[in-house]
């Protein structure tokens, strides 16, 4: 048995930053999390796709994201628990006792969940000759963009993802967008360019199509596509990319007897604590009124519930706010030498 301040489950950037304020003010904390890497949504779906609203930092990678956020908690020494998953969670004398499929136990006065949109995968493709290609040269995540280059890409979908990697791939590969409606998801900026780089012929942009066949010998040759009158186009392709959002299952978290809302926890803005107590949901799987799913929305809510968990995990003792550039003890505990 683990005993711990608290339990972390989720190591996206919500969870590391949580982690970060637990070790400020002096808790302790095991993180858990299903994937086998550190980073979450951030490294499992765009670790090499920009992200432009993070405070201070004009532009950063999901991985480099991830990286500085390990980065800032290394002092503390916090233990990660990958590719593992918290599957039971009981009460008893007021501690909560987190088992996980692995066979793990900890008890802890609080838990935190911080798992995204919990266990997601992507929506497949409905063909059946696609499955033989599956995760060699049909995906539906990007983990390294240079396997693309000078090759023939053909990205299918609608929104933000879709638009963007082909935006992006399209410097360095024959890029073609394919998607079954006229309007897109997306946001206008990112429309706007893809039919300006239409226009130019950078891009093969092909509306009121969908995916009909996808054929190769071996190795993935070509795409066939099907427009809604029935017209058959062949496109040639090295890879083929889906974007079309994920399959979002909360798993054993809904057997947890928390107040579910439309597979989000509702939580109050005081801390983040859910209806259970000692048991708090920060970043892309809690509610609240007016909820923002932003990374640094995540941040917030992550530094709120970790002072949350103080009055759990030190009863008899009083919460006294510091900041960092004037407390000798955060100093201390971040190893900064005067």
């Amino acid at each position: 048995m683990i005993k711990t301040d608290v339990v972390i489950v989720g190591a996206g950037p919500t969870g590391l930053f949580c982690a970060h304020q637990l070790g400020i003010i002096g808790l302790t904390c095991e993180i858990v999390d299903n994937l086998d890497k550190i980073g979450g949504q951030c490294i499992e779906l765009y670790p090499d796709k920009p992200i432009y609203d993070i405070p201070s930092v004009p532009e950063c990678t999901g991985e480099e994201l991830t990286n500085n956020l390990v980065k800032q908690i290394k002092p503390f020494k916090f233990n990660f628990h990958l590719n593992d998953r918290v599957q039971e969670l009981t009460n008893k004398n007021n501690n909560w006792i987190v088992k996980t499929t692995s066979g793990k136990k900890f008890q802890t006065q609080n838990v935190v969940i911080a798992g995204g949109v919990g266990s997601f995968e992507p929506r497949k493709f409905p063909t059946k000759s696609a499955e033989k290609f599956d995760g060699t040269s049909v995906l539906y995540s990007i983990k390294d963009k240079s396997i693309f280059k000078d090759k023939s890409v053909a990205i299918f979908g609608g929104g933000d993802s879709a638009l963007d990697w082909a935006i992006e791939l399209s410097n360095t590969s024959k890029v073609s967008l394919i998607h079954r409606r006229d309007e897109f998801r997306g946001t206008s900026a990112s429309v706007k360019k893809i039919k300006e780089l239409s226009k130019k012929n950078i891009i093969n942009l092909f509306t009121k199509y969908s995916i009909k066949d996808v054929k190769g010998n071996g190795s993935l040759e070509e795409v066939e596509i099907k427009s809604e009158e029935g017209e058959i186009k062949i496109l040639k392709a090295d890879y083929v990319l889906g974007f079309f959002g994920l399959i979002m299952q909360l798993g054993p978290i809904a057997e947890w007897g928390l107040n579910l809302d439309k597979k989000v926890i509702p939580v109050n803005t005081e801390n983040f604590e859910t209806n259970k107590k000692g048991i708090f949901a920060i970043g892309d799987i809690c509610t609240y009124p007016g909820k923002l799913k932003l990374i640094l929305s995540g941040f917030h809510e992550g530094a709120l519930a970790a002072r949350g968990c103080f009055k759990y995990a030190k009863p008899n003792e009083k919460y006294r706010f510091e900041f960092t550039t004037a407390s000798n003890t955060i100093k201390n505990r971040l190893g900064v030498k005067e």
